[in-house]
């Protein structure tokens, strides 16, 4: 039987209360209808008590309100989100942040009742037109808005959901598409790792491109890469957790963690090449050199990539070099090339993650099994492996038919 708790006075405790023997305050702790903790303090058990109810006063008066349709957007958004105990931290601070930038001081003070088809129209041309967001962070703030609405739908405070079909509006009449990552040509990937090779500031860069140009990896996946990871004697990387870097808290400070990958498909092992084996045998010694990395995070040590500080790089560092380095390389391209009158080969604007895409488009050129492919990438869905397949297979379709053009005699 569970003993019962008592003040200093003798007096029985209810669930939830308790006296601070520091300084002899009684405090009282809860869970609110949305799954948050709350504590409520007081310096006697009988204002406690009158606090209690009233607490438990005011979270009945909210959920009668959600009941009654009187609900802003931004009290079913915080009910979503209390529901969505899977969620990823990183991907909840995100959701949190997008949120909270877009849409809780706007269309979030709205009864949710009240907001029709053409007020989410409004709201979102808004958007792309006063505060010039991309239509890929639009789709982003879609994907909070629409379950939002929807969870007030199957609760039946609202008969339908004013975001359906808004999107797919919205890119009809602005005429804008999501944007689609491409991967760099070979002669751009070539351009790409020579120029980093042979500069004297950005040289150090070449190992972990290397890695990503040759595994496919997320950025977060190989930055998390330890020394353990690797398997030399069977040449296999093994991918296993992912490192992220996120905001937490009010003041928004980003902090690393380790996470699992993605998807349980990101759990998977990746054969090592030899430009790849190289990259990590020159990062080995150079750190038996000068020190190996001592970082810890969550527990985990050992970590391959270190920058000039002794931690572990950050993606959001990684995509700030790779446009140092695009600018650099494109300006030195330009003059080249008129000197050489010749085209210049320049280079796009691209992200760590493009790099990704890259080896998959050149592992679809040389591979026609799509489930090694999407093996190796750790692709959740297999569409998307056929969709980066299609795209990379339409300029080797081309290519082929010019050499059949140019052997075919029979016309």
């Amino acid at each position: 039987m569970a003993k019962t708790r008592k003040d200093l006075r003798g007096r029985v405790l209810r669930k939830g209360e308790m006296q601070r023997s520091s300084d002899k305050r009684y405090a009282y702790c809860c869970t609110d209808p949305l799954g948050r903790r709350k504590y409520i303090y007081a310096n006697d058990l009988v204002t406690l008590r009158e606090r209690e109810a009233q607490l438990m006063k005011n979270q009945l008066d909210g959920l009668d309100i959600y009941v009654a349709g009187k609900a802003t957007v931004n009290f079913v958004f915080d009910r979503y989100m209390s529901l969505k105990t899977n969620l990823r931290q990183t991907t909840r601070s995100n959701y949190l942040y997008l949120y909270d930038r877009f849409i809780r001081d706007t269309i979030g003070n709205k009864r949710i009742a009240d907001i029709k088809y053409s007020d989410v129209l409004q709201f979102y041309n808004y958007l792309l037109e006063k505060q010039g967001i991309q239509i890929n962070t639009l789709e982003s703030i879609h994907t909070l808005l629409h379950p939002t609405f929807q969870l007030a739908v199957r609760d039946e405070i609202i008969r339908n959901n004013p975001t359906d079909g808004v999107m797919g509006e919205v890119k009809k009449s602005s005429g804008e598409t999501t944007g689609v990552r491409h991967a760099l040509s070979v002669a751009q990937q070539r351009a790409f790792m020579e120029h980093i090779a042979n500069h004297p500031v950005y040289y150090h860069w070449w190992p972990l491109f290397t890695v990503l140009l040759g595994t496919g990896c997320r950025i977060g996946e190989a930055l998390g890469l330890r020394w353990d990871d690797l398997d030399y004697d069977r040449r296999i990387i093994s991918i296993n957790h992912s490192l992220v870097y996120y905001p937490v808290g009010e003041n928004r400070t980003s902090v690393m963690h380790i996470s699992k990958p993605k998807t349980k498909a990101g759990e998977r092992t990746i054969p090592m090449l030899d430009s790849v084996k190289d990259a990590f045998e020159m990062l080995y010694e150079e750190q038996k050199e000068t020190g190996w990395n001592d970082v810890e995070i969550d527990g985990m040590h050992g970590f391959i990539f270190c920058n000039r500080f002794g931690n572990v790089p950050n993606p959001q560092s990684v995509n700030r070099a790779i446009k140092r380095i695009i600018a650099d390389y494109n300006a030195g391209e330009e003059i080249a090339a008129k000197k050489e009158h010749r085209e210049a080969v320049l280079l796009p604007n691209f992200s760590a993650h493009h790099l990704r895409h890259t080896f998959c488009t050149r592992l679809c050129e040389k591979e026609t099994n799509l489930k090694v492919i999407q093996s190796v990438m750790g692709h959740k869905d297999i569409q998307t492996t056929m969709d980066i397949y299609a795209e990379a297979t339409e300029e080797k379709k081309q290519e082929s038919f010019e050499r059949l053009a140019a052997t075919l005699d029979v016309f």
